[in-house]
């Protein structure tokens, strides 16, 4: 069985946000077919897209995985649904958010799946701590490295550092 190279986004700006980030990367791990490979540091972030909401902890991890990507999807949907996820409104704060951002060079753009992620390039957020642990993956749309788009990225949101960290 063929084992693809994937990159995960989390996200949690609501309760124990660290909490729900460990919770939601142990799930991944339970996930059949997936190994982890890593997690990035966990960053404190500036709200995307709508204002006034608390500010979020954001992490990326790598995993190898089995699954295709509409499978992944659904499985990474299915641990937001568990871990007590609540659609409110678009760009609103959440429990737990978990996307698919890259799938090993994959472009698929349909109703199912959506990779690489359509907001990827445009987010400090995602992008900071995916350099920390790719820098040199490429966006296979633009076909810039993951360094290059956050030295290019517009988005000027607050990204810092904590002590956090994910478990694998």
């Amino acid at each position: 069985m063929k084992t693809y190279r994937a990159f995960l986004g989390l996200g949690s700006n609501m309760g124990d946000r660290h909490r729900m980030l460990q919770r939601a990367a142990d799930a991944i791990r339970m996930l059949p077919g997936v190994r982890i490979v890593w997690y990035s540091s966990v960053y404190e972030t500036d709200p995307f897209g709508k204002a006034g909401q608390p500010k979020f902890l954001n992490a990326v991890g790598e995993i190898e995985t089995t699954s295709d990507p509409a499978e992944l999807l659904r499985e990474v949907k299915g641990i937001e649904e568990r871990l007590g996820r609540i659609s409110r409104e678009p760009w609103g704060p959440r429990e737990i958010d978990v996307d698919v951002l890259l799938y090993e060079g994959l472009v698929q753009n349909d109703e199912q799946v959506k990779v690489p992620h359509p907001g990827l390039a445009e987010r400090r957020f995602v992008l900071v701590p995916f350099r920390e642990i790719a820098p040199d993956v490429v966006h296979p749309v633009s076909g810039l490295t993951i360094e290059d788009l956050a030295r290019r990225c517009s988005d000027e949101g607050r990204v810092v550092k904590t002590s956090y960290r994910i478990i694998p």
